[in-house]
């Protein structure tokens, strides 16, 4: 009997696109609070996070992805990501339309990412998950970040934390 390799990857909206990251990314899910700006960052960092004490960085996926900028609103949240890089590793936030659940996926449920007809550059996506009669692209956390990025964070991360 051979079984199936499953994953389990937590959904989310951008933009009425449904998106997943590996549950092992992910830290926690905060409701949207308030986010304090930064200047001279790129337009995609929202700003710091206080995160019991620490700050954290809170970045736009859907400005780093070249879409519109997330609207607040009662759906609004606020992912807590642990993202690796060749500099180590940093935990950012990332807003989300809305979050929605963890889900199982099989192997044979995850295609790998198309190389076209896609909002989002194929480097950023992992795979494209088929649930029912809907696909979830999920998204490579750690190639979504190039060094510069993670050169801001870690310089947002070493302010005081605030709030």
């Amino acid at each position: 009997m051979q079984t199936s390799v499953s994953a389990q990857y937590l959904t989310f909206t951008l933009d009425d696109e449904q998106y997943a990251v590996p549950v092992s990314k992910v830290r926690e899910v905060l409701e949207y609070t308030r986010i304090t700006k930064l200047p001279r960052t790129a337009e995609y960092m929202k700003g710091l996070i206080n995160l019991r004490g620490a700050g954290v960085a809170v970045i736009d996926l859907r400005l780093k992805f070249g879409m519109p900028e997330t609207p607040v609103d009662k759906d609004t949240a606020i992912i807590v990501l642990d993202v690796d890089s060749d500099d180590g590793s940093v935990v950012v936030g990332a807003l989300a339309d809305a979050v929605h659940e963890v889900l199982e996926l099989g192997a044979e449920q995850v295609e790998k990412a198309p190389r076209f007809g896609s909002k989002l550059a194929a480097e950023f996506i992992q795979g494209v998950g088929k649930r029912d009669d809907r696909f979830i692209i999920i998204l490579d956390i750690d190639h979504i970040f190039n060094s510069e990025d993670v050169a801001q964070i870690r310089a947002q991360e070493a302010a005081p934390a605030i709030g």
